[in-house]
């Protein structure tokens, strides 16, 4: 029992197997012969079984009447079924470390549970095709040409489709070729761009040489197989199989697979293809006859009968042959009756079962008795059309996967019903091989009208399976995906979503919280903790992912999505005037209990809800696919960047993780790479594309989504930085110094002369007017009208008109204009443009935030009084008043700007780290003015409003962000600041470690905490700056303080005198640290300051733009008036809202929000835009020299194929002549011959041979 020869490690790690397949022995038998047929030619040594007399048991010897009477032994009459002792992993000694699967296997076990073993239990991938090698077999050498076609033919065609190729598993004939052509092409192939080829071994358990080897009750796991020889061809299993049925009928030496491989093959062609069976067509199972015996005819009149279609190799020898002479020979003979007895049998009946007679004694005249085979080929003649003659010799192997699909969809025709396309077993075929270059030239040439209902199917297989060549194709001949995509067929595609992948485990989640019961739950939990087989995927998919709904859809997307954009899918499921999660929840499971009538509606984006779907799944084809067919390009980039982005924090997988941050950053540079082409065709319709909201994407804008996705290379685009200049500006020219704003701002009648230069309105419409570069000239408003954008009309200039709209104004040409308000005077608009601009703004801010920490400063070193009565003074009050209304300006930014609910705005403003260093600020300021005004408590609040003058002087930090200079260092700083925690860990360990072990030394006794810690921690970190007391650690040193060795006085507060013993040791320890600390701990810190400042100076510049934002949203929505004095704006702001009524503007800001005619047009010029951007990259692509070698190499392909023909016509012409020359003599030789004959007498002399060809010989 050789195959359990293996060390204890390798058991315990393969133990998880070997308990996979412990049942294997309860459900599996072999065969052994029970009954000793004598055999007459042995004189009595061997059964008929082939097994010898001493091998049977004794029960198999007894003298029985039965046996007496036997002539013929049966398998299924003398053998009896026993559990398998032959099951596990297979490892070639010698050969290579992949293990394969073998299993011993009676030849009745069902098919549907060989199948299923394979497939879930030893993990082989489901197929898109069988191809069974029929034929053969034995040690007869195999054509050179038969070879190539199963190597460059049957494998290269079997590989490009995800096939298994079914042969008998040995090495010797067809097996042994096929074998090597497997392992060659799995070596040479990238395993990203083909699919793996099962090859599988049904090989006869008698035949198998060393099959002792295999033996073990218990299973093997693995069993070393040896083989002496493996250069010469043998009856021994091949190491280039993933597996290996070893079919046992109980008998020794002889082939009895025939009917198993039969029916597994019939029951293979019942299943269906894809993942877990989604595909639209059965499971295509092609049988391939390679020359063969006599008794071959049975075994291919038993798989015509169940509609296998058939390849048969002319040329190859044996029954091949036979059958091509058959069928190509005698096609045009009368059909043969159906009935092969009786009457009907005359005439041309009689003349074909002679013709087919007389062509097996040609093929095989060894044999005696040919009724039966004329039988047989006769049934094979009558299932002809299931059958394909490929003659390989002629044709070569290069076209061979064509072949493969002809034969296939050749045989399919005869199975569909008549009103059926003829060509849509053609196509599901390539869509399940996914052979897009066989659909475009054989199906899609023009030749073929395709109805949507054709299409339909192959469509949702191409889909679900990830092949977005088709779904281009399908799009591209006929599909209309709005009548596709109905909300229902979104649904089913979700539901089809790989049990793998992360968007399966949160829909999940989210299925399970909906549906509130313990037990999905916990099935969950068990789903989310191990990885399920692919067995049991398809019991997954029939029980909770059927009841997936766009609510759960929808609740995925509000979590990746944030607070940006408005839940997806609401409409739909009528949920859109429900603000509480909880109501929807409640709604949305009330309506799913229901008729859900909504599923039949066609999806209103269909585009942008598939890309959705493909960005879920990590799709990055199919997903930049429906990017380029889907409307609004640069927002749908950016929102596939965000949920790739949020996805990959919660991908597990590196290798996940790494692709979809990968695939993110493509998004992001497509989005950069379109608006930069927006930009250069206008740049004011690239503006209004930034703010413009979007009703696919939730409500939101290009800019919000930027910033929520991160996409710090887009902010950092000139044409967005542009924008955010002039909303900071305002109506103010960029050029403007910051001398004048300040002189203006300390003396406000500056603002009505010509110290600072304003944008006028007339140079606005002109820059707004100034015609498409693309297209100079032309008269580009013709084609999608002129949008007029204002960037005063962003703020709130506006607010006093009584209209509810969004803060921007859309002038479309030829769309009528709301009524513009009263026209303001002079010197009002030029108050309102200096003040309201946001760069007003800060610069007010900065000039009172200084002027309060100067406040805070004298308050706490000069004015801070004691505890009232006596306190506060005056300026403390102010200070006071000061932080009241600062407190008052933050509760109006979290709380009264925006749209969202408050506590989506409460999550925003926490999500800011400047916002949590304002709420510590304030909260250490309330803390200090409570303790300061108590005599117990006031040196308490003295030192917090201490501490809190320091994070109020931090604060100064994000208020210059926006200088450009100052800004890439403030990230720069922020970014070491990681760099400094990691140093404080390892400076930390060293600290400790020192610090321990020099007090202990030191000090032989000292229990007071206070002077431990300042000599463990404090000293030590006071050595790294050069503070080492000499005088104290060297004993050798005087020291003056008085000190005592009496422990009673030691424990009162008394000094403690330093140990004598051991001194030594602490030089050297302090020796040590400080070559650690300063040299090696300090340089490293160093080392890794310079590290981050040249990796984020390289982007500091982009950093800094997409900071830059924040900032300016911030300035933007704030009051005109800085603190204290903005109590005012406050009022003001009170009064216009709660008693004027006056809606805000502001709650909108920076969103423009265009309707009909307007929004249609500025779509069309994205669109127009996005074209040129694709048509730019696709000419940069072909001009590669990637593509450039691929047209050069299909061309060569074309002139070798052309060659080739040639050739194919020089032969066929050399036969011809070759007839010619034939016909010529026989008609010579009759022409002299009746010239000599007296019987007839020609009227005239015979017609003389012209020289037509001088060169050529005259004769023959």
């Amino acid at each position: 029992m050789s195959g359990t020869e293996e060390g204890e490690n390798g058991r315990g790690k393969l133990s998880k197997s070997e308990k996979d397949q412990s049942w294997i022995p309860k459900i599996i038998k072999k065969r052994v012969c029970t009954t000793f047929v004598e055999d007459s030619f042995s004189n009595g040594r061997l059964c008929q079984c082939g097994g010898t007399r001493d091998s049977h048991a004794s029960v198999a010897l007894g003298d029985y009447f039965s046996t007496a009477i036997v002539n013929h032994w049966d398998s299924g009459q003398h053998s009896s079924e026993y559990p398998t002792d032959a099951f596990g992993e297979l490892q070639f000694a010698g050969a290579s470390k992949r293990h394969s699967y073998f299993l011993r296997l009676s030849w009745d076990t069902p098919p549907s549970m060989v199948y299923t073993l394979m497939t879930a239990h030893w993990g082989l991938p489901s197929p898109n095709l069988v191809v069974s090698v029929v034929g053969g077999e034995g040690r007869s050498k195999v054509k050179t040409w038969v070879r190539e076609v199963l190597r460059q033919g049957l494998v290269k065609a079997s590989q490009s489709t995800g096939a298994w190729i079914l042969t008998a598993g040995l090495r010797e004939g067809v097996g042994r070729c096929v074998g090597e052509a497997v392992r060659d092409h799995a070596t040479a192939a990238s395993s990203l761009s083909f699919n793996k080829v099962v090859a599988l071994g049904i090989t006869p358990w008698g035949l198998v040489h060393n099959r002792q080897q295999l033996v073990n009750p218990q299973g093997s796991f693995p069993a070393k197989y040896y083989v002496q020889n493996t250069s010469r061809d043998s009856c021994c299993l091949d190491n280039n199989y993933q597996a290996f049925l070893l079919v046992d009928d109980g008998s020794v030496g002889r082939r009895g697979e025939t009917g198993f491989r039969a029916k597994l093959e019939d029951y293979i062609s019942h299943q269906r293809t894809g993942i877990w069976g989604s595909g639209s067509i059965d499971i295509p199972v092609l049988c391939m006859l390679v020359s063969g015996e006599a008794a071959m005819l049975e075994r291919v009149d038993l798989s015509l009968k169940n509609s296998i279609p058939w390849l048969v190799l002319a040329g190859s020898g044996g029954v091949a042959d036979l059958l091509s002479d058959i069928l190509e020979n005698l096609s045009s003979a009368p059909a043969v009756p159906l009935s092969s007895e009786g009457d009907s049998e005359a005439g041309p009946s009689v003349d074909l079962k002679d013709r087919v007679s007389e062509r097996i004694r040609k093929h095989f005249p060894a044999q005696a008795e040919t009724d039966k085979l004329v039988e047989r080929a006769l049934s094979i003649y009558q299932n002809r059309d299931l059958i394909t003659v490929y003659h390989g010799e002629q044709e070569g192997p290069d076209d061979f996967d064509t072949v493969l699909l002809k034969a296939l969809v050749g045989a399919s025709k005869q199975r569909v019903s008549s009103d059926a396309s003829p060509y849509t077993e053609e196509l599901k075929l390539a869509v399940t091989w996914n052979r897009v270059d066989i659909a475009k030239s054989e199906l899609f040439n023009g030749d073929i009208h395709w109805r949507y209902e054709d299409l339909e199917d192959s469509m949702t297989d191409a889909l679900v399976n990830n092949k977005p060549q088709f779904v281009r194709l399908f799009t591209e001949n006929g599909l209309n995906i709005l009548d596709y995509l109905t909300y229902g067929r979104l649904e089913s595609l979700y539901s089809s979503v790989a049990d793998s992948t992360l968007a399966y485990r949160l829909l999940q989640r989210r299925l399970a919280e909906r549906q509130g019961t313990a037990g999905s739950v916990h099935s969950l939990a068990n789903l989310l903790d191990s990885s399920p087989s692919k067995g049991s995927a398809g019991s997954q998919q029939s029980g909770p992912a059927k009841e997936l709904s766009l609510f759960e859809v929808s609740r995925v997307l509000e979590m990746l999505m944030g607070d940006v954009c408005q839940p997806f899918y609401y409409t739909a499921l009528g949920l859109e005037f429900i603000t509480s999660k909880r109501k929807a929840f409640k709604r949305a499971s009330k309506l799913l209990r229901g008729d859900c009538s909504y599923r039949e509606q066609r999806c209103l984006f269909p585009w942008a809800s598939l890309f959705i779907w493909a960005v879920l799944q990590n799709r990055s084809d199919m997903a930049v696919y429906f990017w380029e067919m889907a409307g609004e390009s640069v927002l749908s980039a950016l929102s596939g960047c965000k949920m790739l982005r949020e996805l990959s924090k919660l991908e597990s997988e590196t290798e996940t993780k790494l692709s979809m941050k990968e695939l993110a950053q493509r998004f992001e540079n497509v989005a950069h790479d379109v608006f930069s082409s927006c930009y250069q065709s206008s740049e004011t319709r690239s503006f209004t594309l930034l703010i413009r909201k979007s009703p696919v994407w939730g409500g939101t804008t290009c800019l919000q989504m930027g910033m929520a996705a991160d996409a710090r290379l887009f902010f950092s685009h000139d044409g967005v930085q542009s924008l955010l200049s002039q909303i900071w500006w305002g109506d103010m020219k960029r050029s403007t110094e910051v001398w004048k704003l300040l002189l203006t701002f300390f003396c406000p009648i500056l603002c009505y002369t010509n110290l600072i230069s304003f944008r006028k309105q007339e140079e606005v419409q002109e820059d707004t007017r100034r015609p498409n570069e693309d297209a100079p000239g032309r008269d580009s408003d013709s084609l999608y009208g002129t949008t007029i954008f204002s960037f005063s009309d962003i703020k709130h200039i506006d607010a006093d008109t009584q209209e509810i709209h969004s803060p921007g104004s859309a002038s479309m040409k030829g769309v009528p204009r709301s009524p513009a308000p009263p026209r303001r005077p002079f010197v009002v608009s030029r108050w309102r443009q200096f003040w309201f601009s946001p760069v007003t703004s800060f610069l007010g801010n900065v000039l009172m935030y200084f002027l309060f920490l100067l406040l805070f400063a004298y308050v706490l070193l000069v004015d801070f009084k004691a505890p009232p009565p006596d306190g506060p003074a005056i300026t403390e009050y102010v200070l006071y008043f000061w932080v009241f209304t600062i407190v008052c300006e933050e509760i109006r930014e979290t709380f009264f700007v925006g749209s969202m609910t408050w506590r989506q705005r409460l999550r925003l403003y926490m999500q800011d780290v400047w916002n949590k260093c304002d709420l510590t600020a304030i909260m250490l300021f309330i803390t200090g003015l409570v303790c300061r005004m108590f005599q117990w408590s006031y040196e308490f609040g003295r030192a917090m409003l201490c501490v809190d003058y320091m994070v109020f002087t931090l604060r100064l930090i994000h208020i210059f962000a926006i200088h450009k200079q100052l800004g890439p260092k403030i990230i720069i700083v922020g970014k070491m600041m990681k760099d400094v925690f990691f140093f404080l860990f390892f400076l930390g360990v060293w600290i400790m470690a020192y610090g321990v072990a020099n007090q202990a030394l030191i000090y032989s006794y000292d229990p007071r905490p206070d002077r431990i810690f300042r000599r463990v921690f404090y000293r030590p970190y006071l050595h790294i700056f050069g503070q080492i007391p000499v005088e104290e650690i060297d004993v050798g040193k005087h020291w003056d303080m008085p000190c005592t060795d009496n422990v009673t006085q030691i424990e009162g507060g008394a000094e403690p005198c330093r140990s004598q013993y051991g001194n030594w040791l602490v030089v050297i320890l302090l020796v040590i640290y400080l070559l650690v600390t300063n040299i090696l701990l300090i340089n490293l810190l160093i080392a890794m300051f310079s590290h981050t400042f040249s990796k984020v100076q390289e982007n500091s510049d982009v950093y800094w733009k997409f900071q830059r934002y924040n900032l300016i949203v911030e300035y933007h929505s704030k009051p005109s008036l800085a603190p204290p004095f903005i109590f005012l704006s406050h009022l003001h702001l009170f009064i216009k809202r709660n008693i004027r009524k006056v809606p805000s503007v502001k709650i909108h800001q920076f969103v423009l929000e265009l309707k009909g005619k307007a929004a249609n047009k500025l779509m069309t010029w994205e669109t127009i835009q996005k074209e040129n951007f694709l048509t730019a990259q696709s000419k940069i692509q072909r001009a590669s020299d990637s593509e450039r070698l691929k047209r050069m190499s299909v061309k060569v392909d074309s002139v070798l194929k052309q060659l080739t023909e040639t050739r194919d016509y020089d032969h066929r012409l050399r036969a011809l002549e070759t007839e010619m020359e034939y016909c010529s003599s026989a008609l010579s030789w009759i022409v002299d011959t009746m010239a000599q004959s007296s019987t007839v007498k020609p009227p005239r002399p015979p017609p003389t041979l012209r020289d037509c060809f001088p060169s050529s010989s005259s004769s023959s």
